[in-house]
């Protein structure tokens, strides 16, 4: 910001709004939000800010990026309220989240490895044909045994939006054509990993708007790198928040 504000002087919203750019009203809207330390006042009424109130607003603003607005917000405001353990919680909070997106990424890169070329199905047992359908489509009964899996937990999957498979016109059985096959060996194993339906579906329909598997890589790798800027910007933030710890004693 250019100036000392270490030596106590007085500050307008314009001086803390400057060094960020940002409006004087989005200063105020902070204050009001618990965000930073309710303001001083002049003698006629206008708001007057310290070096304290700085490094609130260095400490949210480097919050953001890893936590996000919301949490952040509530992060501020549990410090300025003096209750710095649950701002310590809701910090654990967004780590264990971030964490867990970490183990999302993995299960999904293990699952899209361990996947192997589709081939043709061996016969299996199930209420509909154990052969293979018109061009390129598989019966459920050949798909459920190449994957050691029962028919009924296909249409389990199919229920859960995990695969859709078509019905031949003519005898009504379920067909799985490539893309369906794909998303069931997808499924299985992210269920062998411990996923629960509803949090593969999400998945599942990422692989259908990519386009397939190969597409899915580069958004895996973007996937990636906005893990890694968020931890690293949760760090920073860190570092912003332990220094107006300090500087509030």
């Amino acid at each position: 910001m250019g100036r000392n504000l270490q030596n106590g002087e007085r500050l307008r919203p314009v001086d803390l709004a400057r060094g960020h750019g940002l409006s004087t009203q989005a200063i105020r809207n902070y204050e009001e939000a618990g965000i930073l330390p309710a303001a001083g006042r002049t003698p006629h009424g206008y708001r007057t800010y310290t070096s304290l109130h700085a490094g609130a607003l260095r400490a949210f603003l480097a919050l953001v990026p890893g936590h996000g607005h919301r949490t952040a917000t509530s992060i501020m405001r549990a410090v300025n309220q003096g209750a710095a353990e649950d701002a310590f919680r809701l910090i654990d909070e967004s780590h264990a989240q971030l964490l867990d997106d970490r183990r999302t990424l993995q299960a999904v890169e293990s699952a899209l490895r361990d996947l192997e070329p589709t081939t043709a199905p061996e016969p299996g047992a199930g209420s509909e044909p154990a052969a293979v359908s018109g061009p390129g489509g598989t019966f459920i009964g050949p798909l459920a045994g190449k994957l050691g899996i029962r028919p009924a937990t296909l249409r389990k999957w199919e229920r859960a939006g995990l695969v859709r498979p078509r019905r031949d016109p003519r005898t009504g059985y379920r067909v799985y054509d490539e893309a369906d096959v794909r998303d069931a060996r997808l499924a299985h194993q992210l269920r062998r990993g411990g996923y629960l339906l509803e949090q593969i579906a999400p998945l599942i329909t990422q692989v259908r708007a990519a386009g397939g598997l190969e597409p899915l890589q580069a958004a895996l790798c973007d996937w990636r790198g906005r893990l890694s800027a968020r931890g690293r910007a949760m760090l920073t933030g860190a570092a912003e928040l332990e220094a107006y710890l300090r500087e509030r004693g």
